[in-house]
């Protein structure tokens, strides 16, 4: 009687991790795509960078003051050697997402971030020249598939946009190949990431930010009405933007890895959903269903991923030795939706 309580009780707390894990994304897109296009605030650069300082200030009060998550501790020279590239790159993905978010729609943008499992292995393939099985590669098939007929359907289209959604797509897989290479011998958690990356990033992006966007910004201070409420949206959704790291947090240690993969890829179809009902962009037959095989792809990707880890590793000898944290040890969240593929496989 009590094992069966034991088993509700997990049940019940996966799905309310999924739940607000689900919330929180779907909020942050949201609230994003209307500081575009409802507040008529075009300046991508300017609000990735508050959500860096708003992450960075919430992860300190996590570790430092709260004391809810350990400080993992990183040795000086480490910092620059390994965490700064890696917050490069971690800033590049995030500019990339926010400045997609400006030009297409939501649903549009969230389709083609699910491309990032293919970029994956088609740059561990080229680079390294890793093998993978090939149920790897046929796994891509729909994916790939679904990612252009979307692309020739969409009404909504933007070359721009799609430029910087793709791109986004190849900084999130170098970022997850640069993590086993620079970031081996650290266990990170999602937090930790955040608390070591963010302040890193506001740094690089503060000038570009400045220097590119700062007579905008002002003239927008100026001519906008309701100046108030919309800064306090725009600074909310910065605060959202790290609580969804938290709720990733979460979401990754109450969950099995098909769970959530099978959550990741219905959070897409959510996130789609209430775009449409709030923007009314609009969907055509071939682009919902290309959004459908594409995220159908993502779940047989992620599962053959899963199958494929349960069975014993054996190296080939074109796949490079390169030292790896353990697994379940070392989660790398976004701060804003990125997916993460396979918490067994980072």
């Amino acid at each position: 009687m009590e094992k069966s309580g034991l088993c509700q009780w997990s049940v019940i707390r996966s799905l309310f991790a999924i739940l607000q894990w689900w919330g929180f994304n779907v909020a942050v897109i949201i609230i994003n795509k209307w500081i575009f296009q409802k507040l008529d605030f075009k300046f991508p650069l300017t609000v990735s960078c508050v959500h860096f300082i708003c992450s960075a200030i919430g992860a300190y009060l996590v570790i430092k003051v709260l004391k809810l998550k350990p400080l993992i501790v990183v040795d000086p020279t480490d910092r620059w050697r390994r965490i700064f590239p890696m917050s490069f790159v971690f800033c590049i993905n995030i500019v990339l997402g926010n400045v997609s978010l400006r030009y297409i729609p939501v649903s549009f943008m969230q389709t083609i971030k699910s491309f990032t499992p293919a970029t994956t292995v088609i740059l561990q393939w080229l680079v390294w020249r890793k093998s993978f099985d090939w149920r790897i590669w046929a796994s891509l098939i729909p994916i790939v598939g679904g990612i252009l007929l979307t692309s020739v359907s969409e009404l909504s289209f933007n070359t721009f946009g799609f430029c910087a959604a793709l791109f986004g797509c190849l900084a999130t897989s170098t970022k997850t190949i640069l993590a086993e290479s620079l970031l081996h011998g650290y266990k990170f958690d999602s937090i930790n990431t955040v608390y070591y990356m963010a302040p890193y990033a506001t740094m690089i992006l503060a000038l570009p930010a400045l220097l590119l966007e700062g007579a905008g910004v002002v003239e927008w201070l100026y001519t906008f009405p309701s100046v108030v409420s919309s800064m306090l949206l725009i600074f909310g959704s910065g605060v959202l933007a790290f609580c969804l790291n938290f709720s990733i947090f979460y979401v990754i240690h109450s969950t099995t890895a098909v769970t959530f993969n099978v959550a990741g890829n219905l959070k897409v179809a959510v996130a789609v959903t209430f775009s449409w009902l709030i923007f009314r962009n609009p969907i055509s037959a071939m682009n919902a269903l290309g959004c459908g095989v594409t995220l159908v792809g993502c779940t047989f990707y992620g599962y053959v991923r899963h199958m494929l880890s349960q069975q014993p590793h054996q190296e080939t000898p074109r796949t490079p030795r390169t030292p790896r944290t353990p697994k379940n040890k070392m989660e790398f969240a976004p701060l804003l939706h990125e997916k993460a593929e396979d918490k067994d496989n980072v």
